[in-house]
């Protein structure tokens, strides 16, 4: 697959004006609702599906169905990771209306860790080919991992990367709007929002430890791994939005997951003696998917939806008018 220089810039330039409007129509802080985030939704989702078409219609069916694969493991992924900031934002109690800010910021990151992580992962590759077992081994052992604690959910106001974060940064243990730094007695302090995005990057850049290896085992084109990527984690946001009240409905996910990781891993460490088709991966990944999916309806129908619950939600709070005030003064 011959990718000109072009074609890069052009793919990049399209994402960075798709943010570019996600981050104007939501440049006021505002709940999003549940009609707002299916919009958003199905707006993404659709994105990325059509240039899927465009990557099959100019390159040829097996990298359409590659491209595909990939997308459909990144946004199946990028569930577990959802259900992590629906705990992470209701343990630090952020207000609906700044959730955006934190998540455009968040997925801001993610877009550029992962460019990283891609870029690596495909220079290992070209020149160790070994790598590609130990890619293997990984998926395999974070499969059997996720398996044997899916019903394990830490606390992130407990964590060590927040406890290294105060260690380090003075902050206030309240929100200042959405700012994520302010002044407090002249001195500048980072915001519990400031804590969150931190908490927020450092579970993607997780994430991507697994999902990246999982990507290169349905292909070795780092076009399409980091193509999938973009487009799986552009509508990551609106995704939270509208499944972070169903978290609780989603009982046979993890299952799911990690069985997709452990097929992935066990995929590629058999590419040398079988080249399992990518219609056939691509069939199976989705077949899981739907299983655990329906299967996890099935088993809770009857439950609405409803926010997750956090034993120590109320450790922050929102600022009073005379802290706000103090801090515009301090800032001038």
């Amino acid at each position: 697959m011959d990718i000109p220089f072009w074609a890069w810039l052009a793919v990049i330039g399209v994402i960075i004006v798709m943010l570019v409007i996600d981050l104007v129509a939501h440049r006021q802080a505002h709940v999003i609702g549940l009609r707002e985030a299916s919009g958003w939704s199905i707006f993404w989702v659709l994105s990325g599906l059509s240039f899927g078409v465009i990557v099959w219609l100019l390159f040829g069916a097996e990298f359409g169905q590659q491209y595909f694969a990939g997308f459909v493991i990144e946004k199946s992924l990028a569930v577990d990771n959802v259900f992590v900031w629906a705990i992470i934002f209701a343990s630090f109690g952020v207000p609906a209306q700044y959730q955006h800010r934190v998540l455009f910021l968040g997925v801001l990151g993610a877009l550029v860790f992962r460019g990283i992580f891609i870029a690596a992962g495909a220079v290992l590759l070209q020149n160790f080919a070994w790598v590609l077992y130990v890619f293997a081994a990984l998926l395999v052992f974070t499969g059997i991992q996720m398996l044997r604690h899916r019903n394990d959910h830490g606390d992130p106001t407990n964590s060590r990367v927040l406890k290294l974060f105060r260690r380090f940064v003075p902050m206030t243990d309240a929100y200042h709007g959405q700012k994520l730094v302010t002044r407090v007695g002249g001195a500048l302090v980072a915001t519990p929002l400031l804590a969150v995005l931190v908490l927020i990057e450092v579970t993607d850049i997780v994430f991507a430890v697994d999902s990246i290896p999982a990507i290169f085992a349905v292909t070795d084109e780092a076009f399409l791994v980091f193509t999938a990527n973009a487009f799986a984690i552009l509508g990551l946001r609106a995704m939270y939005f509208l499944l972070a009240d169903l978290v609780h409905r989603f009982v046979y996910l993890k299952i799911g997951l990690a069985a997709i990781l452990i097929w992935v891993g066990v995929k590629m460490a058999l590419h040398d003696i079988w080249k399992v088709p990518t219609t056939l991966s691509l069939a199976i990944i989705l077949g899981i998917l739907a299983v655990t999916i329906v299967a996890s309806l099935i088993a809770t129908r009857g439950q609405g939806r409803r926010p997750v619950d956090a034993a120590n939600a109320g450790i922050f709070r929102e600022a009073t008018d005379d802290e706000l005030s103090d801090g515009t003064r301090n800032r001038h």
